[in-house]
């Protein structure tokens, strides 16, 4: 039986983490994920909120926020599923509120 190269940290939290999201619905969980790939700026304004099947809810801070995301969205879901695993989000919605840090 061949072994498989180890895994990275690196690697393997983003996938525990989706994990937990999906089975929690908190997609809080979700949220050094999304900063990474949305960047530090835009995490700022929006935080993951939920999960839903494969819809993350991400809370944003105002409307533009939203609409810069929706623009996105398509990008955001292969960058986030590069990360999670193959078809963990497919797609976003959002909600207007603070972040939660």
């Amino acid at each position: 039986m061949a072994r498989s190269e180890p895994k990275t940290l690196e690697h393997l939290l983003p996938r525990v983490l989706a994990r937990l999201a999906g089975e929690s619905g908190k997609g809080a969980a979700l949220a050094p994920v999304w900063e990474a790939v949305v960047g530090p700026h835009l995490a700022r304004h929006t935080t993951p909120q939920a999960i839903h099947g494969t819809t993350l809810v991400v809370a944003v801070t105002g409307a533009e926020w939203a609409r810069t995301l929706e623009t996105e969205s398509a990008s955001l879901c292969e960058r986030l599923n590069a990360r999670l695993g193959p078809g963990r989000v497919t797609a976003l919605s959002f909600t207007f509120g603070a972040p939660r840090r």
